[in-house]
């Protein structure tokens, strides 16, 4: 047995939703350089399409954009049968897509002032739009032989409550922040949903499971880099591409016992 051959995933098909995203790029092209054919669905079309272009130049594996607005039912449904035409069938789903919200000063306000619209408009993104693709790609998977491998990307505030202290003095997206309850709570959900499906489709061949990033560093400022960094074992934060192995364990044979698991890779810091 060559037991590296259990991590290819020579044609393979592959949909990462946000897959244009800070994280998700690096995990089209980690799943592209495996061998796998992705398609990059993210409602951000323009830079799917840039994307999949680099990935058809540069990787074994080829990509396809597509428009996938997860909050949205029609969207979810249209990007799922355009995969299915272009490549047959579905063998892996990254269900990646989050997001946080237009408006800032109140995704960012304090829990005691929260809008219930605010709330809605998060869970929408974070766990209902979870729901829509995990249903829909599903589906494609229970009616093929093969069944799939689902992963889902929660955050380690999903499993563990914000230290507070690390924020003072701390500014990203052009202004102080905090860990929303709203934030926390839609990715929390995103486990429980994985651990459901793990027992729901397991008897359909079909792997559930998660994998938790710690903090990735991605334009935060020195003092919050600094203030996370005393907080990780590791003593730092994590660098995008550090998620793409754990994406390409679960999506391949090498996790072929694998399911329900939530795969943190936070630098240590549920370990404290």
């Amino acid at each position: 047995m060559n037991y590296m051959d259990k991590f290819s995933l020579n044609d393979k098909v592959a949909i990462v939703t946000g897959g244009a995203g800070i994280l998700g790029v690096h995990f089209c092209k980690g799943l592209a350089e495996a061998g796998a054919n992705v398609i990059v669905a993210d409602i951000n079309l323009e830079k799917a399409e840039i994307l999949a272009e680099e990935i058809n130049r540069d990787y074994r594996g080829s990509a396809k954009a597509i428009f996938c607005d997860v909050t949205s039912e029609q969207s979810v449904v249209t990007m799922v049968s355009k995969t299915v035409e272009y490549f047959g069938r579905i063998d892996i789903l990254h269900n990646n897509a989050a997001g946080k919200s237009s408006d800032l000063e109140l995704f960012f306000a304090p829990f005691e002032d929260y809008e219930l619209s605010q709330w809605n408009e998060i869970m929408n993104m974070n766990l209902d739009g979870m729901f829509l693709v995990a249903k829909h790609v599903g589906k494609i998977m229970k009616a093929q032989v093969e069944g799939g491998s689902i992963i889902q990307t929660a955050s380690i505030y999903g499993i563990l409550g914000p230290d507070n202290r690390i924020y003072k003095e701390s500014h990203y997206l052009g202004r102080q922040i905090n860990t929303p309850a709203i934030y926390s709570v839609s990715k929390g959900g995103v486990v429980a949903l994985t651990r459901y499906l793990a027992t729901y489709w397991a008897p359909d061949g079909i792997r559930v499971n998660t994998i938790t990033p710690g903090g990735v560093e991605s334009g935060q400022n020195a003092e919050f880099i600094n203030n996370y960094s005393n907080r990780i074992p590791l003593q730092r934060m994590a660098r995008a591409e550090e998620m793409v192995g754990a994406l390409i364990y679960l999506a391949s044979d090498a996790s072929s016992y694998v399911t329900g698991h939530n795969l943190i890779v936070d630098g240590g810091l549920n370990a404290w």
